[in-house]
């Protein structure tokens, strides 16, 4: 190990040992430290070198790590409760993984659950922003740690030894002469009749056993095998299939309804009526419910965006750009680049549970935020929060969009009303259409440059407003005063705290503007890094070409750290950086930093007409990336192997977003209603020579993951697509404007009627 990391090995943590029947062990960390004295105007510097999204989340959970514990129990298995949202990211398993390596037990008996809404951890329940790993990697190791230690304690007395003497392996503890004894029969002698303090020193890396292994994921076979359970997989007594008749444009409201009682007629059908969002059906089936959906003859009251379309809402981007200044005197490179909305819709349908009574309510759902969610749904239901219990669920997918509680504030409102439980389910077209999206933006981006020296880097990023009143906001707030960001808004100081520059190019400047509240918005894969870092990547593109440079070697020579150009290095050794290329095809190579990791891409894509105008069934052909390969660097790599499964799917996000996904806004309303015509990543685009480098590292901690793969990979489809037609793209994604949208039937069908199809008119 280096000498810092010997220094971190040798440090010793406090915790606690917890009054239990059984083992039960929790840290104490150190508080952060006090805040400095005023840096610069956050426009003068790279903020996220200094401080970050990840830095802040990581503070804000430190007060309440104490909270969170590790319980051993007689059978010699040990649990824990995760305050965070499993929702195929892989975090039970990095966390089983620690759990294993500082108990030198097997993964297998490590049972990791996810916990319910606690409010006294206040913001140490919130998923995002690639924080769970970096924020509980040192309270899960030291409360670990501290079972351990009280457990060689039991057995030093068990076994006549000295602590010194003992070896822990496999979850069972032996002495020199072999004699051994199991874990599970330490738990009770190994627990505390009181609540005490305790110091602990952590496993070296140079001892890690299971850190850093590759490992399969805990839940794969129940997964492949349909055993896992997602939330409509639960069985809670009389909760009946539900949907929602929603209105044709979004956020309308209902005006009137036609034929309430009749519908309440029809087959299987127990429920019918109108809430905030719209008129909710409760029956015996799903199938029942949309039947029961279709007929609804419904009055609607217009939505927030009526009447808007694509090239309205960016006419009010326009008008809201901040300025950028004079044109300096030296030459400049400049443009300017539109990204369309794009739908946050995950895997899994909206989904959840509720069983409301008139004293209590019970709550289950796919939930990142779920002390948030508790507070807003027992506001909504006139309850106090101890009143409403709020069940974690493990997702299919999210990436941002589960930071959001509409199905559960809904389906809690739906059954107060009819005074029943409720299994709510959003149809896939009610997320397209009435879910969150990713907002519309532009980036413009200037620079500056007088021979080979880069003078000035400017851009101005405008979007519509983000919504960030899901948790993360929360924290911002709260800890706004430590903040050195001096008197920007909200959506400045995030938008701040989560993108740097990374290229040593003199004088830089980023502001946010943001305008129009009438859609919801939300993330994916990150809240505005892919706009920002492709704007940025072409705009280096267009600055190699004028400075007679290679792509590769300008971004190298520019970037500012050795970590950073290793790994674009590796991505231009591993991918051929600058082989022969056909006519009409080309490489492109982009990098990307953020919460303490780096990473870079290089990508190869076929333009030819041959390939661009290939008939694909019920496909979307256009450009084919043929190739990519992706270098990471997070410090230290828990699980490589679910790493390495994240960098797939930003992938493949990353080629979405530069080439085919993003909805069409038509007077109010989203066309998009399902995957048939929203155009992610299908088989046709997916390249078929992958690579992923987990680059190794010394550090002794993790960086956040989740949020890369997407940025990168974007922006260097997006270089190789201006590099292979030699026209560079300015609008995203590419063939945005040249999908067609032909009604096409769905199973099911798609409520409500009036947005049948593709024509919200009857």
């Amino acid at each position: 190990m280096t000498e810092s990391n010997d220094a971190i090995a040798r440090r010793r943590f406090l915790g606690y040992v917890l009054a239990a029947p059984t083992l039960v062990a929790a840290a104490e960390l150190d508080p952060p430290p006090a805040a400095a004295d005023p840096l610069p105007s956050p426009e003068l510097l790279d903020l996220p070198a200094l401080l970050d999204l990840n830095d802040l989340m990581t503070a804000a959970a430190l007060p309440t790590s104490g909270l969170i514990s590790v319980e051993v129990h007689p059978d010699g298995t040990v649990s824990f409760a995760l305050p965070r949202a499993e929702v195929g990211q892989g975090i039970t398993t990095s966390t089983a993984m620690l759990i294993a390596e500082e108990m030198a037990v097997p993964l297998e008996r490590v049972r990791v659950t996810l916990a319910d809404a606690r409010p006294e951890l206040v913001f140490n329940q919130l998923t995002g922003g690639s924080n769970t790993t970096i924020a509980t990697y040192t309270p899960i190791r030291v409360a670990a740690a501290i079972a351990r230690e009280r457990l060689l304690a039991a057995a030093a007395t068990e076994l006549g030894s000295a602590v010194r003497d003992l070896t822990l392996k496999a979850g069972v503890i032996t002495d020199r002469s072999g004699r051994g004894v199991g874990i599970g029969a330490l738990a009770g002698k190994a627990a505390s009749t009181r609540t005490r303090q305790v110091s602990v020193a952590l496993t070296p890396r140079a001892s890690f056993t299971v850190i850093g292994r590759p490992h399969n994921r805990i839940d794969a076979l129940d997964a492949v095998t349909g055993r896992k359970k997602f939330t409509m997989d639960l069985d809670v007594p009389d909760a009946k299939p539900t949907m929602v008749c929603r209105p044709p444009t979004i956020n309308g409201k209902v005006g009137s309804v036609a034929n309430l009682a009749e519908v309440r007629t029809m087959p299987g059908v127990t429920d019918a009526v109108v809430i905030s969002t719209g008129v909710a059906v409760r029956a015996e089936t799903f199938g029942q419910c949309i039947d029961a959906v279709r007929a609804l003859r419904v009055s609607w009251r217009p939505g927030t965006a009526e009447g808007k379309s694509d090239a309205s809402v960016l006419r009010e981007l326009e008008a809201a750009e901040l300025p950028i200044g004079l044109r300096p005197p030296t030459p400049v490179v400049e443009g300017k680049f539109t990204f369309h909305f794009r739908s946050n819709s995950a895997l899994e349908p909206n989904c959840a549970i509720a069983d409301v009574r008139a004293d209590r309510a019970e709550i289950w759902s796919a939930l990142k935020s779920p002390i948030v969610a508790q507070q807003a749904i027992a506001a909504r239901l006139g309850l106090p929060p101890g009143r409403v219990t709020v069940h974690v669920v493990e997702g299919g997918g999210s990436f941002g969009r589960k930071l959001f509680f509409d199905a559960a504030l809904e389906a809690a409102e739906v059954s107060r009303k009819i005074g029943k439980p409720v299994k709510l389910m959003w149809h896939r077209a009610d997320d397209s259409r009435q879910g969150r999206v990713h907002p519309m933006a532009t980036s413009r981006v200037r620079i500056a440059y007088l021979g080979d020296t880069v003078l000035s880097y400017k851009q101005r990023h405008t979007g519509v407003s983000t919504d960030l009143g899901h948790g993360l906001g929360e924290i911002i707030t709260a800890l706004a005063a430590r903040l050195p960001v001096g008197d920007v808004g909200f959506s400045q100081t995030f938008f701040h705290l989560s993108q740097a520059t990374s290229y040593d190019f003199g004088v830089t400047s980023r502001l946010l503007a943001e305008t129009d509240k009438g859609f919801n918005t939300g993330s994916m894969r990150n809240v505005y890094s892919p706009d920002v870092t492709c704007a940025r990547e072409l705009m280096v593109d267009q600055l190699a070409a004028r400075m007679g440079k290679d792509p590769y070697r300008l971004r190298h020579d520019f970037l500012r750290d050795a970590r950073s150009r290793a790994v674009l290095a590796k991505v231009a050794e591993a991918g051929g950086w600058g082989r022969p290329m056909q006519p009409g095809t080309a490489q492109g190579i982009a990098f990307h930093a953020e919460y303490k990791s780096v990473s870079a891409a290089l990508v190869e894509i076929d333009c030819r007409p041959e390939t661009v105008n290939r008939p694909i069934r019920d496909g979307v052909t256009g450009p084919r990336v043929t190739k990519a390969v992706f270098a990471v660097d997070v410090g230290l790599a828990v699980n490589p192997r679910g790493l390495e499964a994240q960098m797939m799917g930003g992938i493949m996000d990353g080629i979405a977003l530069a080439l085919t996904s993003s909805l069409h806004l038509r007077d109010g309303y989203f066309l998009e209603a399902s995957w048939d015509n929203y155009f992610y990543t299908r088989q046709w685009n997916t390249p078929p020579e992958l690579r992923i480098i987990v680059m190794p590292s010394t550090s002794e901690t993790p960086g956040g993951a989740g949020e890369l793969g997407v940025a990168a990979s974007m922006a260097a489809v997006a270089c190789a697509y201006g590099r292979a037609t030699g026209t560079m793209p300015t609008s995203f994604p590419i063939n945005h404007g040249t999908l067609s949208f032909t009604p096409k039937p769905t199973v099911p069908p798609i409520p409500p009627s009036p947005t049948d199809g593709l024509d919200p008119a009857r």
